[in-house]
């Protein structure tokens, strides 16, 4: 590899330097550079087994940052709009553990939507924390939860006293956006702190024509997978605070959470990548969008499927749409979104991002090409014709779950529990979390009533061959319940 040196990238390109300086090493990582371990060197290159470093006076430290890695962080706050920002190496179920432990008390009341990733439900068993859930908006036709109604917002913090924080998905995995500036400002008259999970949104400050962060809107705190929609290595993502957030204490909770010897090589791919959005970012997320758009015309003319996109955005939850997000809805093939998915992987060699039992989600991002988008809608065509030949009708019914709360998250992981036969737990209180993956939304969580509607989608999702995870019983015949 050239040796390049670019400005203002300081840690990946002090990164670079310290990896071909002539330095004698008796320190970890043990595989000393690219000596010790030839068959990584082979897959991996001398070069990224070079960089694969341990802290020392001249790489700074992540746990207490006082040169390039406070200048890399310094830039990536101004780049998001944020009074501060983090580099979290352990992806956003560590930023949101650390954003969830930094700001709620054991017994302070929680606001937040169902659909939230199972990183939530854990952080609020570390913290103790109280969930009051507001149910998002549904879409019958899709099968999916949009996002929240900010009407509902207003309504339950009006009738809830002390409700300490509410805490959104923005954007939702299908790329809905709720009116954020509307609940930040019902929020503000209460003095609720709001915390996003926009870890779909990592993209959403470098193109005028997507949605606006959550940072820009006034948000109290937000976590961005960096790794998913901006670019850098798997794990890399960012924690970010605005003001009347405490940036010591947060960067007290990281460090109890974070590896003292975070990955160089992902914190250097945050720098990268954040360096890339800023310069190239308004470009390359253009192309996405005009991208997505072109691959939304064709499929729509691809018989009985259907790509969702802005007609969504007044529907109730839905203020705004992530374009680069495409939502295959596949339902009028009779395949299950499971089914097509398997056929683009197995057949295609085509990876789509998610599915569930009515669409697939596929991403368009600032390395898609008009190749990738053409692959996958001749695909999708020849899905199309396969699939006209099937006499079988499925009948999938899906309707959105309303779990009841028995137990604080946090008392239920800590009672104790039995294993019950699937069939014998409704009206039990479940002592575990059993969610599809990805995208990791709990079906039922510890602490929430087990009820037949639960155990039924359960065995709906098992006859259609969904991953499911987390869950005591690994063929799910059984469920930890609360003894």
């Amino acid at each position: 590899m050239q040796d390049k040196i670019y400005g203002k990238i300081p840690l990946l390109d002090s990164l670079r330097k310290y990896s071909i300086k002539d330095i004698t090493c008796f320190d970890v990582p043990g595989h000393v550079r690219n000596r010790g371990v030839k068959i990584l060197n082979e897959y991996f290159g001398d070069d990224i087994m070079n960089m694969d470093i341990n802290s020392s006076p001249r790489m700074d430290n992540v746990s207490n940052p006082q040169s390039i890695i406070k200048e890399a962080e310094a830039l990536l706050a101004k780049a998001y709009k944020s009074k501060n920002a983090f580099f979290i190496t352990n992806g956003t179920t560590q930023a949101i553990h650390a954003m969830i432990l930094a700001t709620i008390n054991p017994g302070d009341k929680v606001l937040l939507p169902r659909n939230i990733h199972k990183s939530v439900i854990n952080a609020l068993i570390l913290s103790g924390g109280q969930p009051i859930f507001i149910q998002p908006e549904f879409c019958d036709d899709l099968g999916i939860s949009l996002n929240i109604d900010h009407y509902k917002v207003k309504d339950i913090i009006d009738k809830i006293e002390d409700i300490k924080a509410i805490f959104l998905l923005n954007p939702t995995y299908y790329g809905m956006c709720c009116d954020l500036k509307e609940i930040i400002d019902i929020c503000s008259e209460k003095n609720i702190l709001v915390l996003v999970d926009e870890a779909h949104g990592a993209h959403f400050p470098f193109n005028d024509e997507l949605p606006v962060s959550a940072m820009e809107l006034g948000a109290h705190m937000s976590a961005v997978s960096i790794h998913k929609t901006g670019g850098a290595l798997t794990q890399a993502s960012a924690l970010l605070i605005n003001e009347n957030i405490d940036a010591s204490k947060v960067k007290q909770i990281i460090n109890m959470l974070q590896s003292t010897s975070a990955s160089y090589l992902l914190m250097a791919s945050i720098d990268g990548a954040r360096h890339n959005l800023v310069e190239n970012g308004q470009g390359q997320l253009l192309n996405a969008l005009k991208l997505s758009r072109y691959a939304k015309s064709r499929i729509n003319k691809v018989n009985n499927i259907k790509v969702i996109s802005k007609e969504l955005i007044g529907n109730k939850g839905v203020s705004y749409l992530d374009e680069t997000k495409l939502c295959i809805n596949v339902k009028k093939l009779n395949l299950t979104g499971f089914e097509v998915y398997d056929l683009l992987y197995k057949e295609f060699d085509i990876q789509p991002e998610m599915a569930d039992l009515y669409n697939i989600l596929a991403l368009v991002s600032i390395g898609t090409t008009k190749e990738d988008i053409d692959k996958l809608i001749n695909a999708l065509e020849i899905i199309s014709t396969i699939s006209s030949k099937n006499q079988i009708t499925k009948n999938i019914k899906i309707k959105q779950i309303k779990p009841i709360v028995k137990l604080n998250p946090r008392e239920a992981f800590y009672s104790n529990k039995e294993n019950v036969i699937l069939s014998d737990c409704v009206d039990r209180v479940c002592g575990e979390s059993i969610m599809a993956y990805p995208p990791g939304i709990p079906i039922i969580a510890p602490g929430e009533l087990i009820t037949k509607e639960i155990i039924d989608y359960i065995k709906l999702l098992k006859d259609n061959n969904a991953y499911l995870c987390d869950m005591n019983d690994k063929n799910l015949e059984t469920i930890l319940v609360i003894s």
